[in-house]
């Protein structure tokens, strides 16, 4: 694996058309990457994945994430078929187990199995293997199979997680994995060693395995802005995350004010809580030196590919091209690394 990778994360919430252009702004400016947010109540990732596809010819594109608990895995297989035929080979596939499924009245029983006979249901059905599966979870009669020209029977897989349990699984089974609403290098080295166990169990090196770290990005001239407006940001969802890094410590206090006054409507004064280090820890925010120095710190640290996550700037327009044209050329795709890093 050479070279690092820079992409926007970007969420469905947008009218037709506007994907498209942000989409050919994003791969004008160098970035490599465009991922779809697949959140609950929001527009299902397959339709902008869709539009970008048209009018770009290089970025690769994909949701992150699925999960197959709302959607089974032979409707994944036919996304990622329909998305990679339509790019040209330019799909890739994020699988995670899912998060607020429960405000719909989905149990999410036994997630590292599910996902794990997903990836298996998943992949038979693009490779044409019509042997049958029978699992815990998830089943395929002998002789069940697509019945449609597939682009590619192996498109790449990223896996969502934070946890060992998840983190082992994308070592066996995945391309990637990704850890959603981080900026912190420290945790780098820990999702390299979860993902470590998983590797080795299956005989792969842990090196195969891209680590992609991903957060809400907010970048502007204007510092004291842009860190306001990712402070309100991070309010939504840093009582999730703080819990699952052990290398952050958060006062319990601080987390339950912030989770009640988001919970009373108020995240601007639950943001107004956060500390700037903590800040800098689960969101990209700032001028684009600030920013760029947040991304290469993760990069330095082994990540493979930093992910910008809306909302990208005071506009989404102005925040893709401020990355592009100000952050992108400051980033150092090839730094020095010593071993284990």
């Amino acid at each position: 694996m050479t070279g690092v990778e820079i992409g926007l994360g970007i969420q469905s919430d947008k009218p037709a058309g506007q994907y498209a252009r942000l989409a050919h702004r994003a791969e004008q400016h160098g970035f490599d990457v465009l991922s779809v947010y697949g959140d609950l109540m929001y527009q299902p990732p397959i339709f902008p994945l869709l539009e970008m596809a048209a009018v770009t010819e290089r970025v690769r594109l994909g949701p992150a994430c699925l999960n197959p608990y709302s959607l089974a895995p032979y409707e994944i297989a036919g996304q990622v078929a329909s998305l990679d035929l339509a790019s040209r080979g330019r799909a890739y596939l994020g699988l995670a187990r899912g998060a607020w499924l429960g405000e719909v009245g989905i149990t999410q029983r036994r997630p590292v199995p599910t996902l794990a006979e997903a990836v298996e249901v998943i992949y038979r059905l693009l490779g044409g293997d019509v042997s049958g599966f029978s699992g815990s979870v998830f089943q395929l009669a002998p002789g069940t199979g697509l019945r449609y020209r597939v682009q590619r029977p192996d498109p790449p897989l990223l896996i969502g997680a934070w946890g060992p349990k998840g983190a082992a699984l994308a070592g066996r089974v995945a391309q990637e994995l990704k850890v959603g609403g981080s900026t912190n290098p420290d945790m780098v080295p820990v999702i390299r060693e979860r993902i470590r166990v998983g590797a080795e169990a299956a005989g792969r090196s842990v090196d195969e395995i891209r680590i992609v770290f991903g957060a809400v990005t907010v970048v502007d001239t204007d510092r004291r802005v842009a860190r306001r407006l990712a402070r309100t940001e991070v309010a939504m969802y840093l009582a999730v995350v703080a819990e699952l890094d052990p290398t952050v410590q958060v006062p319990p206090e601080l987390l339950a004010r912030v989770k009640q006054l988001v919970a009373d409507g108020d995240p601007e004064a639950a943001g107004r809580l956060i500390p700037g280090d903590l800040l800098d820890k689960f969101a990209f925010a700032g001028d684009p030196e600030q920013v760029a120095a947040q991304a290469q710190a993760l990069i330095d640290a082994g990540v493979g590919r930093v992910e910008f996550g809306t909302p990208h700037g005071l506009t989404g327009e102005q925040g893709v091209d401020l990355l592009g044209s100000a952050v992108l050329p400051m980033l150092n795709r090839h730094p020095a690394r010593g071993e284990g890093a």
